[in-house]
């Protein structure tokens, strides 16, 4: 039996030059009610900023509508409408468009028996209208193939944020279904938002195969419309500006826009319409296991979850066929077929039971739940039920029972740190021998598991198990060294974890543990001993007399910083002292007590250079505090005396240790201390000029430093010979500020006044070279005009000529440039030249 088919022509309002709108070609025998409603879902709008004239690419780019949708008689609708570009006149109804649509009689589906979405881009769809007006039958959809089982999941992880999301409404929509027998029954529409129709279809082929067969045939959905909130089917498909009239608040919706940032994990409140919260959580748990078995690339589990009690839709016995095929599922699943095992177990196959609870027992990848506990827990007493009921220990039935034993007592402390024992001390101490070997592989990594997670530890399972261990007399000394760590990087995180009952119990009490966790702790004083000085001050932990403790005893005795003015060399040593070990003997204390005493600061140059002298080298290197010492030196305020002959202990100390940059910072701090010793030797620019290179980037305050002692060093009268020339023609402005600066400094004029040979030095100086360069001609005008000047125009006439004669020596010419340059200029600036000199004689 062929299906009737129906051709219609769609042309947006205001387009239409002639007919508009209609069926153009139908098959006979529709009655004319249902043409009238087919007609209202085959309308086809183009997106918002769709082109009037679109061009043969900007047409294929226009989304495709591929639908189906339920009649008011029963009868089915599957239609695909593509836009033609064509309208109804020459030059009018550009953005046109063409459906092709087929009715499928109320209990019959495709011929073939294909689902719905097969037909999708079938070759027999039309893209334009037969010639005929009543067309025939049409026999058959044969689909492409587009939706292979490698493809469908190669998109599902395409689309993993939102698959769990997706799964969750369709399982809650077929739900109502199932209550109502059609429509959606309340239960929210999902609307895809997509880029790409066909993208849309892909989510449609997904449904499909994981939905039964009865409810995957009566999905109704469409691949685009414009209009959301006015569709009719079950899944719509929408382009990102269709979205923008839904909103978050909107329940008639459920909209998964899978064109923006990825959703947040969805919670069971999300899920409306249910009856109770029992029934909001079905959906979502659900949806949480599809997704994984999709991502895991498993999609034969929904068929063979279809043949177990509950069928597909059941979370737990789709969880339980996901496990078995080594599906990784989240605390939810694992809880849910636990549960549904419990509730199968008198009729569950034993090989899939047996495969199931070797499921349950493997290591999980994420906490386990008190809920999923108490699962386990009722599924363990069901099993040792049934294994009494066969009287066989060696039935396969009751084999699970050891290993789901173990897992139960692994899992006896609950994951929000309450403690909690599914069975009494008296029956643990009573398990027969295998299950205590099994016991034993369990517990040590169960002890880890709990504060596995930095973030979150849950140090109250991890010492409950320890706990178990002991009463079953369990050998948990391999695990005992890193439960001590992390229980060691859990209290440095949170000090109040020792406060917890469950831990203070096993300090008390379990004297292994104790012991490995304060040398855990000592160890991690070594590395961060502020934060160990912390814990230890915000709880008190019994050091004994056993153990050394080195680090931790300074860490307990701090803080040692010494007081504003107070001699941070005298802490030191008190630190030292209450470690109890030599920083000969072990160097990394002497590390443990400068950071305890500086805290993260450094020590003046004075007190590093008395440490390294009192140490010696190899104990700094061994330590690694030389660095300290090194920020010391190159941290030092500009007028610190100690710096340099800081910097020169180092640079003879760890002549192999320094780096490069740091060794030219501690040559040009070391040269800074020669030129103000006067054991530098020339060239005094060219040579810091070059180290200021090699060090750099160079510290602000050491930078500084070195310009202003070579400046001071610039202006005696005995800097060697080029260094003149080398400032002016260095092109380094910061070195010819810091000349300037110097050159105003209170002692110069001072000595400008008293010295006629220095005044006759610094004249030469500030007037060689004009022009040179803009910024040497600015400094020594400046220079002249505001530093020698007034010095001269204040001098008796004896001394001006004391200058001349100095000048003379140098050059006659510069006693001449000397003259012309102190020249009153006028006869009013003559004449107060005289009346100055007069006064001054007088």
């Amino acid at each position: 039996m062929g299906l009737a088919q129906l051709h219609y022509t769609s042309v947006p309002a205001g387009q239409q030059d002639g007919p508009g709108s209609g069926f153009v070609s139908v098959t006979p025998g529709i009655p004319g009610p249902l043409l009238d409603e087919a007609e209202r879902l085959l309308a086809y709008e183009p997106p918002e900023d769709a082109p009037p004239h679109p061009t043969a690419a900007e047409l294929a780019a226009l989304p495709q509508a591929f639908s189906h949708s339920v009649l008011a008689d029963g009868s089915r609708l599957l239609a695909r409408t593509v836009p033609t570009g064509a309208g109804t006149g020459p030059g009018t109804g550009a953005r046109g468009a063409h459906t092709h649509a087929v009715l499928l009689p109320e209990d019959s589906g495709l011929p073939g028996g294909g689902l719905p979405i097969s037909a999708w881009n079938s070759v027999r769809w039309a893209a334009s209208a037969p010639k005929s007006a009543t067309p025939a039958p049409l026999e058959a959809l044969p689909p492409l193939g587009l939706f292979g089982r490698d493809v469908l999941a190669g998109f599902a992880a395409a689309r993993a944020p939102w698959l769990a999301g997706f799964f969750a409404g369709l399982r809650e929509q077929a739900g109502a279904g199932a209550a109502t027998g059609s429509g959606t029954g309340g239960y929210a529409r999902i609307v895809l938002v997509e880029r790409s129709s066909s993208d849309v279809a892909q989510w449609i082929a997904l449904a499909c195969a994981v939905l039964p067969r009865d409810h995957a045939e009566a999905l109704t959905f469409t691949t685009y419309t414009r209009r959301p909130r006015a569709a009719r089917q079950r899944i719509v498909g929408v382009l990102p500006d269709g979205a923008r009239e839904l909103t978050g608040a909107d329940h008639g919706c459920r909209v998964l826009d899978c064109t923006g940032r990825p959703p947040a994990p969805a919670a069971p409140a999300t899920f409306h319409g249910a009856a109770s919260p029992g029934a909001a959580h079905v959906p979502y748990v659900w949806g949480e296991i599809a997704a994984r078995v999709w991502l895991g690339r498993a999609p034969e589990v929904f068929t063979d979850a279809a043949a177990l009690p509950g069928g597909v839709l059941s979370p737990g016995a789709l969880a339980c066929v996901a496990l078995c095929a080594d599906v990784a599922l989240g605390p939810e699943g694992r809880t849910e077929a636990a549960a549904w095992a419990y509730e199968q177990i008198r009729t569950l196959d034993p090989e899939r039971l047996h495969r199931l609870v070797e499921a349950l027992a493997a290591p999980a990848e994420d906490r386990r739940t008190p809920a999923e506990c108490a699962a386990l827990a009722r599924l363990f007493t069901a099993l040792g039920d049934r294994a009494r009921l066969t009287g066989r220990d060696g039935d396969r039935a009751a084999a699970p029972l050891g290993v789901l034993g173990a897992l139960v007592l692994t899992t006896a402390v609950r994951m929000d740190g309450a403690p909690h024992e599914p069975l009494p001390e008296a029956e643990l101490s009573a398990l027969p021998e295998d299950l205590r070997r099994r016991l034993a592989a369990e517990l040590a990594p169960g002890i880890l598991a709990g504060i596995a997670d930095d973030t979150a530890p849950d140090i109250a399972r991890s010492v409950g198990l320890l706990r178990i261990a002991g009463i079953l007399g369990v050998d948990c000394a391999e695990p005992l060294p890193g439960l001590a760590t992390r229980l060691a990087r859990a209290l440095a995180a949170d000090p109040d974890t020792a406060r917890i009952p469950a831990v203070r119990t096993m300090l008390e009490d379990h004297f292994e543990l104790r012991t490995a966790l304060l040398g855990a702790l000592d160890a991690r004083a070594a590395e961060d001993p502020v934060a160990a000085a912390r814990l230890l001050g915000a709880v008190g932990l019994p050091l004994g007399a056993v153990q050394t403790l080195p680090h931790l005893r300074m860490c307990a005795g701090a803080p040692w910083v010494p007081e504003a003015g107070g001699d941070g060399l005298t802490a030191l040593h008190a630190a030292l002292r209450a470690g109890g070990v030599s920083a000969f003997t072990d160097p990394l204390v002497l590390r443990t007590a400068v950071r305890l005493v500086w805290d993260g600061s450094a020590p003046t140059a004075g007190e590093a250079r008395r440490l390294l002298g009192e140490t010696g080298s190899d104990a700094h290197r061994a330590a690694g505090t030389w660095t300290t010492l090194v920020r010391a030196a190159l941290g030092s305020p500009a007028g610190d005396p100690d710096a340099p002959d800081l910097a020169h202990d180092l640079l003879r100390c760890f002549p192999d240790t320094l780096e490069p940059r740091v060794r030219g910072a501690l040559l040009l701090l070391d040269f800074v201390g020669g030129l103000g010793s006067g054991r530098a030797e020339p060239p005094w620019s060219e040579r810091a000029l070059s180290l200021l290179r090699d060090a750099e980037p160079v510290e602000p305050t050491l930078r500084a430093r070195v310009f202003e002692t070579l400046g001071r060093q610039l202006l005696s009268e005995d800097r060697p010979e080029g260094e003149l020339y080398t400032l002016i023609h260095c092109g380094e402005p910061a070195l010819l500020t810091a000349y300037a600066t110097a050159a105003q400094e209170p002692g110069v004029p001072d000595r400008l006044r008293t010295s006629p040979a220095y005044a006759a030095h610094c004249f030469v100086a500030w007037s060689s070279l004009p022009g040179a360069s803009a910024e040497w001609d600015r400094t020594r005008t400046s220079l002249l005009d505001k530093v020698l000047r007034p010095v001269v125009r204040a001098l008796p006439d004896a001394d001006v000529a004391a200058v001349e004669r100095r000048l003379e020596q140098v050059g006659a010419h510069r006693a001449e440039e000397f003259r012309a340059w102190n020249r009153p200029t006028g006869a009013l600036g003559r004449l107060s030249r005289r009346l100055g000199t007069l006064g001054r004689q007088r």
